[in-house]
Order: structure tokens, then sequence, then C-alpha cells
């Protein structure tokens, strides 16, 4: 059982969403703005719990300094960093609350990634994962020009959509990126829109993560082909088609997207309550290393091969 206060630091919408989980969840929860944080002031606190870090990107490692200083376990959202030496950094300041604390990537509680995992994947040879969506479609009232994804430090595609990079890390544990190439945009230069990464597995699979700003219809799909059966499966519509010689089999599960949410939220609750959850899919911070270098290193990695034409006012 919790008994402090979580407080949710960053008050967009995801900020705001864990805020109602966590109130949802009969937790005494606080939001904070980022700009009215009071550092000084919380750090003096006796009755905080847990801290859910839901700031832009660039703001992680002197939050989550204070969160091992004072042996408070957090949530920090995804990603972690965009180089490989923030990532290194936020490791090793993490390091004292870091199996208590956990990497917001709730992709990892999709119905379908768990039916995933839970299949025997060793005979895949080929990896396909995709996901596109309109930029501009996303919410309503926003532009993106004006967001944290139009930044040449830390914004762009591949760390906007870097759950798809998780996911087939967390299948396939050592992926290896051998090559990242992007299409950007002539009036945000250093900017990914559309990206690609040559992907390989530990027994020599090969693969490709395409995600892009660009598609007209929103798809979310990952394709597994091995030598008994290819695995499609639809995390848009929560459904596995399986083809084998013995014909096709699908499989629709059960999903609303705020469950993942509020099951990652469950969790960390858990972990600041001293459970020991016996899940492999479990993002807790001491085992994410990889995970977060892995999308480090794509991102600095990125050779720009041209640029596409689309209006973004």
């Amino acid at each position: 059982m919790v008994t402090g206060a979580i407080l949710v630091i960053g008050a967009g919408s995801i900020g705001r969403r864990h805020f109602d989980n966590l109130t949802a969840l009969g937790v005494r929860a606080e939001l904070h703005g980022w700009r009215s944080f009071d550092r000084a002031a919380v750090a003096m606190r006796d009755d905080v719990a847990g801290i859910v870090i839901a700031t832009a990107t660039p703001i992680r490692l002197e939050l989550i300094e204070l969160c091992a200083a004072k042996g408070w376990p957090f949530y920090a959202e995804k990603p972690l960093a965009w180089r490989v030496n923030q990532a290194r950094a936020i490791h090793d300041a993490a390091a004292p609350v870091a199996a208590r604390s956990l990497v917001g990537f709730m992709m990892r509680w999709h119905p379908v990634v768990r039916a995933l995992a839970a299949m025997d994947v060793s005979d895949v040879f080929r990896i396909h994962a995709e996901i596109g969506h309109d930029v501009r479609q996303w919410r309503a009232n926003w532009r993106f020009g004006d967001s944290y994804a139009a930044r040449a430090e830390g914004g762009g595609v591949l760390l906007d959509l870097c759950h798809e990079i998780d996911l087939v890390a967390a299948l396939f544990p050592g992926l290896m990126v051998h090559d990242v190439r992007a299409l950007g945009h002539e009036d945000f230069p250093g900017v990914d829109f559309a990206t690609s990464l040559h992907v390989s597995t530990a027994s020599g699979a090969a693969g490709q993560i395409a995600m892009d700003y660009l598609a007209p219809v929103f798809t979310r799909k990952l394709t597994l082909s091995g030598l008994s059966r290819r695995i499609e499966a639809d995390l848009l519509a929560s459904r596995i088609t399986i083809h084998s010689a013995d014909g096709s089999q699908t499989q629709d599960y059960p999903f609303e997207r705020n469950s993942m949410f509020l099951d990652a939220m469950r969790a960390f609750l858990g972990l600041i309550a001293g459970q020991n959850i016996d899940d492999p899919l479990l993002p807790r911070l001491d085992r994410m290393d990889a995970s977060s270098l892995l999308i480090a290193r794509a991102w600095e990695t990125r050779q720009f091969q041209g640029a596409i034409s689309l209006d973004m006012s």
C-alpha cells in the first residue's frame, strides 16, 4: 500500500493522464507544472512516495538525481535520452532507486505484445515493424512547429515513436542497429520525419523498424517471419494472424488504450510498495540500459537521405 503522495511533474497531456489514472487508483497524487516546480521545497518534504516525470525529454537528469538523493522511486516517460552520454549519465545517477523505478514504455502492456512475448520466436529470420501517422492529425489545436518534436536536439520521429524499437528489443534481447536512414524537412533542419532502422538479432535474424510522421492512415504493425510460420500483429486492431502450412488463424485481443497506462501505474505503485513483480516485460530501470542505449545510438547515427515536402503550417 502506498501511503505518501505521488508527485506528477509535467502538466501536459501525458502528465494529466498519469495524474487522472493515479487518482482513479485511489492514490494521493499532485500535478505540478514544470515551470512552477519548486525543487528546493519538494526536497524538504517527507511525505513523497514517488515521482512521475512527464516533462519534455531534456528535463530528466536533474529530477532523477533528486529522486536518487531522496530514495524516491520514479516513473520516467520515454525516451530517457537521445544521446549515449545522456543515457549513461541517467542510468548511473538512478542506480540507488533503479530497481524500484520504471521507464514509460507502456506498450509493453499491450495484449498483443504480451501474446507475442509468450510465443516461441526462436526460428524467426526476418522482422518488420512499422508505425506511421500524419503528425498533423495527432491532436486538435496542436501545431508541430510549436512542439518538442520539432526540435533538432531531442526531437523527431525516431524518439517520438521509439516504442517500436523498445518492443523489438524486448522480444529479441541483444538487438543491434546497423544502419539508420532518415528523411528530413527543409523547414526543420535535423528533425527526422521518416526513419528506418536496419537491425539484427543475436541469432542473426535481419529486420527493419520504420516510423514516420507522414502516413495518411494510422498504421502500427509487426511481422515476424519464421521457418514454420509468419506472425502478423496489428497493434491498432489488437489482432494476431498466424500463417502456416496448415492455414491461417486469427486471434483478437480485447484492448482499451488507457488500460496500458493504468497497468503501468499499478506496476509502479507495486514497486513503491516493495512488491516483487515477476514480469519479464516490466520496464524496470535497472533492466533498461540496453533499450536506452539502442535508441540513443540509433538517433546519433541517423543519416539524412533527403527531405519530404509537407505543409506543416
